[in-house]
């Protein structure tokens, strides 16, 4: 991985003084779609570690008791196993379930800011359908957003999380302070 990008990728995971322009940068290089992955196979073995568990049925989710409150500044996805997992300080806090954007709209991998965030949202593009929780995390309108886990990727590009989930990482996380891994 090269030297400036590690440095790039190390401001906006601790949201340190980045010039406006970069905080809001969307980062979909292949080498920030391999630290994606990267991060995804380590929260894997993180879960195991802390939870204690190898996967989560379907629609379900784990947040570590005292920690609802803390901020998250770093949630990594995982496309492959459809799971979530938030961080605060670099330790994991949740785990959760997903539903991530099909074959023919898939999920963006990469590294991506929390650009706007609202409680109560409904889709422009997709027949008004709600969004509640909505995380946008990039300019088109892929969000992390409360929705209908089938157990399989089947949205729109948006990654879906259970009600109760969506609602604990929407008031733990911050716009322009927390950052979105997405890898596969």
């Amino acid at each position: 991985m090269k030297p400036v990008f590690i440095a790039i990728a190390l401001a906006c995971a601790t949201a340190l003084s980045l010039p406006a322009a970069q905080a809001h940068a969307t980062i979909e290089t292949p080498e920030a779609k391999t630290e994606a992955a990267e991060l995804a196979e380590q929260a894997r073995k993180h879960m195991r570690k802390v939870f204690r568990k190898k996967q989560l049925d379907n629609g379900a989710f784990l947040w570590r008791e005292g920690y609802e409150s803390n901020r998250i500044d770093r949630v990594v996805i995982g496309l492959g196993d459809q799971m979530a997992y938030a961080y605060s300080g670099g330790e994991l806090v949740a785990v959760s379930t997903i539903s991530s954007g099909k074959a023919e709209t898939p999920t963006p991998t990469g590294i991506f800011p929390v650009l706007e965030k609202r409680r109560k949202y409904f889709s422009r593009k997709y027949d008004n359908a709600p969004m509640p929780f909505m995380q946008r995390i990039d300019k088109w309108g892929i969000a992390l957003h409360g929705g209908h886990l089938p157990g399989y990727p089947a949205s729109h590009g948006c990654v879906r999380f259970p009600h109760g989930f969506a609602e604990k990482l929407f008031a733990a996380t911050k716009v322009e302070g927390s950052v979105i891994y997405i890898g596969a």
